[in-house]
């Protein structure tokens, strides 16, 4: 089942949170999803060169917040902000409301599976070796601290006249262990033979209560190990 089931679908709840935070009733969940698809896309294809790892919509009665988390910030927000109202106006023609935007960095983007696969896409394009782009993604995801990744590129690699899937795998990807946190992400490649498709699942570690890492309590199981014994003290008087 691990290879079938979107890592993310199947973890939400556990130990991951969903990208669209909005309670819906039967009549407006129809319109707020396809606006949610219509914002998702024209920003994907709007900041593409910006890194963009994931998009939070958040709504409220009558707020629409949407957070964009990039590897590049400065490319969205531009001089003195004068990019970030562009794209406000834009947004706001697109869906007809007012919508708020925020910024933030993903620290890690050697370790974001979304913007992995965008770079192993890029590369593709370029005509780079297929197995040279993922080797050097791959080494840059343990530089950033995964404890394991696995990319699987699909399709006519190398110009063969057969489609085929090549993948590899460094550290440990367990697909089947609900704790552990695992991120994934897709991508295509649109080259001159086709398109080539990319996943990739970066495995950060396991979380064994609501948001803290499994590391942390082993650690502090250690600490609590080497604490100084008590002294024992008879109850007569030296």
């Amino acid at each position: 089942m691990g290879h079938k089931v979107n890592p993310i679908g199947l973890r939400l709840g556990i130990n991951r949170n969903w990208e669209s935070r909005w309670y819906p009733n039967f009549k407006n969940a129809p319109a707020h999803l396809g606006e949610d698809y219509k914002i998702r896309t024209f920003l994907k294809k709007e900041l593409y060169y910006a890194g963009v790892a994931n998009i939070i919509i958040e709504r409220t009665v009558k707020r629409l917040r949407v957070t964009i988390v990039a590897a590049r910030p400065g490319v969205i927000i531009g001089k003195k902000g004068a990019d970030i109202e562009k794209l406000k106006n834009k947004l706001k023609s697109l869906i007809g409301k007012d919508i708020s935007v925020n910024i933030k960095e993903e620290k890690k983007a050697q370790a974001s599976a979304q913007l992995v696969a965008e770079n192993v896409a890029t590369q593709l394009e370029r005509r780079i070796a297929f197995r040279r782009a993922m080797k050097k993604v791959i080494q840059g995801a343990q530089r950033s601290g995964a404890k394991g990744i696995k990319i699987a590129v699909a399709g006519r690699l190398g110009g063969a006249e057969m489609a085929r899937t090549e993948w590899y795998l460094e550290g440990r990807v367990p697909l089947h262990t609900l704790r552990a946190k695992i991120d994934y992400g897709f991508a295509e490649a649109q080259t001159t033979y086709g398109i080539i498709g990319i996943k990739v699942w970066i495995f950060k570690g396991e979380v064994l209560a609501k948001g803290v890492p499994a590391e942390a309590k082993e650690e502090k199981s250690e600490r609590r190990g080497k604490r100084a014994p008590r002294r024992e003290t008879s109850g007569k008087a030296e």
